[in-house]
């Protein structure tokens, strides 16, 4: 299934995009990202440090929660970006639950998932924070980057090109395939 890619130079959250994309009825599934967010979001309303320099993106697609859960998306996305992200590093990628992934206990992805209801039907958004090229200073934890575990700058285009690849993929899947198929799929590392 074909996503849409959208991009910007800055927004405040690519999530606040897509929830406005929804809400005009621009329902096709799609990809927005932007090179730096002002207002970056994490869970429990937490601030996501978006410097520019790392990747940014949200992807949104309607789902039917009877077939696939909101909980159960939220261990997909993660078996899946980690799976993303083990191919440009070669490295074991540890998922923090529900929305992390770490590398020797540094935070190098957070991953945000909101559903929001329009004209009856459930749109799943997911964000996506990946420490690509930069290592965010936090006070509540300690990050890391790709740049910093394989010593070489990351082409975000390259990433951003799988990560569309992958979803389109994964948004073929979840229709033919159930939660546990999809999950003994994704959860293998390599």
């Amino acid at each position: 299934m074909k996503i849409k890619l959208i991009k910007f130079k800055s927004t405040k959250s690519t999530n606040d995009i897509a929830i406005q994309l929804i809400k005009k009825n621009k329902t096709q599934p799609t990809l927005i990202s932007s090179e730096k967010q002002t207002k970056g979001r994490g869970t429990m309303g937490k601030k996501w440090i978006s410097q520019k320099g790392n990747l940014f993106i949200s992807i949104f697609f309607e789902i039917n929660q009877k077939r696939i859960n909101f909980k159960q998306f939220a261990i997909l996305n993660a078996f899946l970006i980690r799976k993303l992200v083990a191919k440009f590093i070669s490295r074991d990628i540890k998922i923090k639950w529900p929305n992390d992934l770490l590398y020797k206990k540094e935070k190098i992805c957070g991953i945000l998932q909101e559903v929001i209801n329009y004209n009856q039907k459930n749109y799943l958004i997911v964000g996506i924070g990946l420490n690509t090229n930069i290592s965010p200073k936090n006070k509540s934890f300690s990050s890391t980057s790709l740049k910093n575990i394989i010593n070489k700058r990351i082409d975000n285009r390259k990433i951003l090109k799988n990560i569309k690849s992958i979803y389109e993929n994964f948004l073929t899947e979840i229709k033919k395939f159930s939660f546990d198929e999809l999950k003994k799929k994704y959860k293998e590392k390599k």
